[in-house]
């Protein structure tokens, strides 16, 4: 099959991808496995090191007793490109390198490995920009911090390594460089629920230039990358993804455009700033009290300690939240919030009440198709069905399905989960009409 995408020179922007044909609303684009990826150290426990899916319990590895796995094949399957990593890991047990430090590491396992064939991509590491000249002192010296730690993480293999890497272009060898390539193109792999699972390296993909409004979304399906059309798109016309999340400030927005990847977006968006005055809706006295207690509450969810987080919440909702829209940003935020610690906490009736109360405002924000939009419609749709408001759940659902089956494809398990749920409302909308 012909490729859709080819790469070429996109104006202002420098590389880019652009189609080679007429590519419809919904279609699979291009779907690729990393050259390198690892599971977030939040989540080693819990995630599969081989296929990233999630599991109660979980094989350990008996040597670097860091690596877990589904099963014995799935070990079996890791074992090539664990095996250099194990001995590494190993030798710096307690101490667990960051993300960036493993997955610039397994890349260099991953262009040592003759297995690897990537005569396919469109684009190779060399070739990644590592932005060094444009970056601030101080980020820098964070840069150098996280190359020292790859140079001593790599110590157990050094010596067959060094002598290995001269066949390395200059620019994979060296720690720092690597590094800050590492840092600026590695994408976030995300699991059914948009959750964050992993790191993974995408050659080709990085070509894919940043738009405030995308014609094209990624989804992933275990460790594979999925890009999809999200819009009729022309031939020759770029194809475009959005680095930031969606629902943020456009000032906060370019700050990480800036940060992170280092351009300063110029769209149409952006110039316009037309959703901030919504976002920050109310008087800011009103509001200025939830964004400072953001923080605060981000950190509780990381602890994962739902009942302080839920109290929190539901306090700052019930006195300041009052007189603040609900399109308000930082009160989506909170209400979110809110709704992740009652599903947690077998809140059942409360989670779905603050899942319903954030369903417009998704609207609002996310244009559609949105795989997030979709997601959260999905998940307020389970949560009304298992509290048996059957109506609303599959009304719920069909909203859902509209968009994942865009997002995601007729193929991908969240789109059968979604139709097996629709499936059960109506038989069970059967079932209670003829009893």
């Amino acid at each position: 099959m012909a490729p859709k995408l080819e790469r070429f020179v996109s104006p202002g922007k420098g590389n880019g991808l652009r189609a080679t044909a007429r590519i419809k609303r919904g279609e699979l684009v291009y779907s690729c496995e990393p050259l390198a990826c690892c599971v977030s150290n939040k989540l080693s426990r819990d995630v599969c090191h081989h296929c990233f899916t999630r599991r109660e319990t979980l094989l350990r590895c008996s040597q670097c007793k860091t690596a877990r796995y589904c099963n014995i094949t799935c070990q079996r399957q890791a074992w090539s490109g664990h095996k250099r990593e194990c001995k590494c890991l190993r030798s710096l047990l307690p101490r667990i390198p960051t993300d960036s430090v493993r997955l610039a590491a397994r890349l260099i396992f991953a262009m040592l490995s003759p297995s690897q064939n990537s005569s396919e991509e469109l684009y190779t590491l060399e070739e990644h920009e590592s932005h060094l000249s444009s970056v601030s002192e101080q980020k820098k010296q964070g840069l150098s911090q996280l190359a020292s730690m790859l140079e001593l993480y790599l110590q157990q293999e050094a010596p067959d390594l060094m002598r290995e890497m001269t066949s390395l272009p200059p620019s994979c060898r060296e720690p720092l460089s690597l590094i800050a390539k590492v840092t600026c193109n590695c994408f976030t792999i995300s699991d059914g629920e948009l959750e964050e699972i992993g790191v993974g390296l995408y050659p080709s993909l990085s070509l894919l230039n940043h738009d405030c409004r995308p014609n094209c979304v990624m989804v992933f399906k275990g460790t594979k990358l999925q890009l999809r059309a999200v819009r009729e798109i022309n031939p020759e016309e770029e194809l475009t993804i959005s680095y930031i999340e969606t629902l943020s400030l456009t000032e906060d927005g370019q700050k990480q455009l800036e940060d992170q990847y280092h351009f300063t977006c110029r769209c149409q968006r952006c110039d316009s700033q037309d959703k901030d005055g919504l976002m920050l809706s109310g008087g800011e006295s009103t509001w200025r009290p939830l964004k400072e207690a953001l923080p605060r509450l981000e950190g509780l969810k990381a602890e994962s300690n739902w009942q302080t987080l839920l109290e929190s919440c539901s306090h700052l909702l019930s006195t300041v939240g009052c007189d603040v829209p609900e399109e308000n940003l930082y009160k989506l935020r909170v209400t979110d919030m809110a709704l992740d610690a009652s599903v947690h906490l077998g809140h059942w009736e409360e989670a779905v009440g603050y899942g319903e109360k954030t369903l417009p405002v998704y609207r609002q924000y996310y244009p559609d198709p949105h795989p997030v939009h979709g997601v959260q419609l999905m998940r307020v749709g389970k949560l009304q069905h298992y509290l048996v408001h059957i109506e609303d759940a599959l009304e719920t659902f069909k909203q859902a399905y509209q968009i994942i089956k865009v997002t995601h494809g007729d193929d991908h398990p969240m789109t059968t989960d979604l139709l097996m749920k629709m499936e059960e409302c109506r038989t069970e909308m059967d079932q209670h009409s003829s009893s």
